[in-house]
């Protein structure tokens, strides 16, 4: 790419997208300046051979300004997340992180496993990378301390004692038989425990143990004795390592032969209860500051950050004036342009993510750094593990099957499914570094009709509308007609050539017939403008993992479409009570997701719902559970 005009380039701060031949964002970046930022790129020498890679595939250049640094780096973050450039660092994270949430505002909280962290006024706990494990320690802790396990709205609406009140596992506050200072300490106690403050607790149960036995109450130091061995295991299973307690999150790296790994171990309480290990291929030590400051911003946005970060080292900014003199700390203050003022910057986002001050550090006594040196082991781990499995990338081989300029980063695959051609679906799953992204999947209602072929041309017409990031493969389920399709779709829309297109299709059997017994290592693989299937051999490594991905669409797609015809049987079943019509009918799906919801719905919760008065609300009432 050639040196762009200066005068053209704002002196603003803003953000700047590097666009290939085909339009696509390949990278994104932000600077304080424009202008310095991004004539950086073009000196003469000392650049990262990524930056070279980056520059040789971008033919175009453009820019969004905004008003202050931190707009630029939330900008960036979105866009980043919207494009998935090749040249960023993208934390492509799948993972759903486990929670323990209390709302210890409620006068009988319960303990919860979530997947998500909100600023609701509640206590969370975590994070935990195991769900198994999470919900092990989950049982546990409800087998020692005495917590309701049902919903809200169950509460309210129980007339009896469940099940785990007679097994002594729950202590029936839906039905008054314990008052809230009782069962507060029972919330005190599990708390004190999640924090990490294990010993305290493990001493007072002890000491309330021997008292009980004393007053020959040998039923209440049974039941002590159960909860001191529970918590007990539940401790055992942390190393502590920072005696005054404490939360933070430990981050170490590692440059391997073919790529950067990355780790990170949580201390929760004093004590490491987990960690979470990350490789990127291509990249090498002069991308650590980049990856280290990508990292924290992009990790951090679903998971809410400790109080402390230990970094490795603090990364310079990318875009400090090297020329302008540092302060005598060798940083800056939030408004400063020192060579650390990133740093300021993410440490006020974090913050604001908290709701209380977060810090990212580097070691600063021995302790700290046997944390770094736990982390780095762990990442020396993962890119062992990833460097030395004994297989090529299954993405590069896929690409080198479907003849592909380059490994398809981005897989997006579609299927149709109705029955008789009612309740048409056509879901759409997406496959990112050949791991499934659920976030990213979708669902299009489609009219109803039995053409498989016009459902398919009418749907990438809905595609295009949505927009990027655009797929470096689209696989549809399918075989020759079902491909065609799409590509004279893609064709009338004058965007051949916007991403890679194939079909698979089940083998045949002895008759012509598709072959779809259970095991079948057979499909046939079709490109557009080719009449036969590509030759992949039978059961071989690209041809098994495309089968899971149109496995996994399949599925998707026949899901949605079960879910589509199943409510509209029972919006049916509904209409048919007196005085509930579509309208009506549709008011309730979009506030209760099942039928056993509506059931349970109370008349205060039926009256919320616009149009719905008192009156109309018990008679709802009375339908509903008459179903």
């Amino acid at each position: 790419m050639q040196r762009p005009d200066p005068a053209t380039i704002p002196l603003t701060p803003g953000v700047y997208l590097y666009k290939d031949a085909r339009g696509r964002v390949i990278y994104v970046g932000k600077a304080r300046i424009l202008r310095r930022r991004v004539l950086s790129y073009f000196r003469p020498d000392g650049l990262p051979a990524k930056t070279r890679a980056m520059l040789a595939h971008a033919v175009s250049l453009d820019f969004l300004s905004t008003t202050t640094e931190k707009e630029a780096l939330l900008l960036e973050a979105g866009l980043i997340k919207k494009h998935r450039p090749h040249y960023n660092i993208v934390l492509r994270d799948d993972k759903q992180y486990v929670l323990f949430r209390l709302d210890i505002r409620q006068p009988f909280p319960r303990l919860e496993v979530v997947r998500t962290a909100r600023r609701d006024g509640a206590r969370y706990f975590g994070p935990f990378t195991s769900a198994l494990a999470a919900r092990e320690t989950w049982k546990l802790l409800h087998r020692a301390f005495a917590l309701r396990r049902c919903s809200d709205r169950a509460m309210k609406n129980r007339v009896r004692p469940c099940l785990y009140h007679h097994m002594g596992q729950c202590p029936a506050p839906c039905m008054g038989l314990v008052d809230s200072r009782q069962y507060q300490e029972a919330v005190h106690r599990v708390c004190e425990l999640l924090e990490g403050r294990s010993a305290p607790l493990l001493t007072q149960l002890r000491q309330e143990m021997e008292e009980a036995s004393q007053a020959l109450d040998f039923e209440r130091a049974a039941v002590l004795r159960d909860q001191l061995r529970a918590v007990e295991r539940t401790v055992e299973r942390q190393a502590a390592v920072l005696p005054g307690g404490g939360d933070m999150d430990a981050i170490g790296l590692f440059a391997a032969d073919r790529g950067l790994a990355l780790a990170v171990v949580f201390v929760r309480g004093g004590a490491v209860t987990d960690g979470r290990a990350f490789y990127w291929s291509g990249l090498c030590f002069e991308d650590a500051p980049e990856l280290l400051r990508s990292f924290v911003h992009q990790y951090y946005e679903r998971l809410v950050p400790p109080p402390r970060i230990l970094l490795p080292w603090l990364p310079p900014d990318e875009d400090a004036d090297t020329d302008a003199p540092a302060s005598p700390a060798g940083s800056a203050g939030p408004g400063g342009a020192g060579p650390y003022a990133e740093r300021f910057l993410l440490e006020n986002l974090l913050s604001e993510r908290r709701g209380s001050p977060v810090r990212l550090v580097a070691p600063q006594h021995a302790r700290d750094n046997q944390l770094v040196d736990m982390a780095q082991a762990n990442a020396r781990e993962e890119a062992r593990r990833r460097e030395h499995g004994g297989e090529e990338d299954i993405l590069v081989r896929v690409g080198r099957a479907l003849r592909l300029p380059e490994a398809p980063r981005r897989i997006e695959c579609v299927d149709v499914s109705h029955t008789g051609g009612r309740q048409t679906r056509v879901g759409l799953v997406v496959f990112e570094d050949g791991r499934p992204c659920p976030p990213a999947y979708r669902t299009y209602a489609m009219p109803d009709g039995g053409d498989d072929y016009g459902t398919l041309h009418a749907w990438l017409g809905r595609r295009l509308e949505s927009g990027p990031p655009w797929p470096d493969l689209l696989l549809v389920d399918g075989g020759r007609g079902q491909v065609a399709a799409v590509q004279r779709a893609l064709e009338e829309a004058g965007q051949a050539q916007l991403f890679a297109l194939a079909g698979i299709a089940k083998a045949r059997d002895e008759e012509g017939h598709a072959d779809r017994r259970a095991g079948n290592v057979a499909d046939r693989i079709f490109l557009p403008g080719r009449s036969n299937p590509l030759p992949l051999r039978e059961g071989c490594p690209e041809l098994l993992f495309l089968q899971h991905v149109r496995d996994t669409t399949h599925n998707f797609a026949i899901g949605r479409h079960r879910r589509a015809r199943g409510k509209a049987a029972l919006s049916g079943e509904l209409m048919r009570l007196p005085g509930i019509g579509p309208a009506t009918a549709r008011l309730l799906w979009e506030h209760f997701a099942t039928l056993e919801a509506m059931r349970a719905a109370t008349e205060k919760e039926l009256c919320a719902l616009p149009g719905i008065g008192p009156a109309r609300a018990r008679l709802l009432r009375e339908k509903l559970r008459g179903l």
